[in-house]
């Protein structure tokens, strides 16, 4: 597989072009994409060009193993890296499995590019692809992901930005976020602060393809898993002391909820977890 421009034609590598040359058989994402780009890299290629797309590569993966077993087979998605969310990760494994040599000729990776100039750590971090459409399924997984020490890296459409951003805002307000679009091309950007401090930018319209980052929680922050746990069990005891003085559980719960700055569903389902428990002894 090799990695193609994800913007500049500069970035295609001469093993690039020397294999678009070279090679009789290339799986594309788009075959139309891949030979718009031969064409703007002056390459004449005589490859069979065979698609290879999310729909249809689990039906694929066969007839690619039987070329892969007897010629070189070149992989490539529209931009970037294969693989890295784009196709290519099934027949990869089923090379693999079938004891396949694979390869990979280095080039542009927009979750590199745009992790090596956020400003944001750099020494670990996690890749998730797209966010989730929805916004109850962005929120989980925020929060799921909200105890992770280290660099969050997203792909984002540029109509779904404004409602990502408030999402971060609403669950990680004091991160660090970067939001970095047309990487490599003429208007590269990367804008840098909050998620609420980039809501107004966002709001007037962006363009282009675009990865989001987020700085991972911070040592001995209150969403440090261990500050998070005891913030959560001085909580609940103090919710237990409120129902003993004749509050409503649910009345308990809001108040010490909303005092504490923890979300009341997680800190209700604490208390019944407390609840069962002690009923489970008695």
């Amino acid at each position: 597989m090799a990695g193609t421009p994800i913007g500049n034609l500069g970035d295609a590598t001469t093993r690039l072009r020397d294999a678009l040359q070279s090679v009789k058989y290339i799986a594309a994402e788009d075959t139309r994409v891949t030979k718009h780009l031969c064409i703007a890299l002056g390459i004449e290629t005589a490859a069979k060009l065979i698609s290879l797309n999310d729909f249809n590569e689990a039906s694929r993966v066969e007839q690619l193993l039987d070329i892969a077993s007897e010629e070189d087979l070149l992989v490539l998605s529209d931009a970037g890296m294969p693989t890295i969310s784009d196709p290519g990760f099934k027949l990869v494994r089923a090379a693999v499995d079938a004891g396949i040599e694979v390869t990979a000729l280095p080039g542009p990776s927009a979750p590199i590019m745009a992790l090596a100039i956020s400003g944001l750590p750099s020494d670990r971090f996690t890749f998730e692809g797209f966010m989730p459409r929805k916004a109850g399924e962005r929120a989980r997984l925020l929060r799921e992901l909200a105890s992770l020490p280290h660099t969050l890296i997203f792909f984002e459409s540029p109509n779904r930005l404004v409602a990502a951003l408030e999402s971060i805002a609403a669950e990680l307000p004091d991160r660090e976020v970067a939001v970095a679009r047309e990487l490599t091309k003429k208007f590269e950007e990367v804008r840098r602060g909050k998620a609420s401090d980039l809501l107004d930018w966002a709001r007037e319209g962006v363009k282009g393809e675009i990865v989001l980052l987020i700085s991972g929680v911070a040592k001995g922050s209150e969403a440090d898993p261990a500050q998070s746990e005891a913030k959560l069990d001085t909580a609940v005891a103090a919710v237990f002391q409120k129902i003993a003085e004749g509050a409503s559980t649910k009345d308990a719960v809001a108040e010490e909820a909303k005092a504490r700055g923890i979300q009341k569903r997680e800190l209700y389902e604490a208390v019944l977890k407390v609840k069962s428990s002690a009923s489970k002894l008695n």
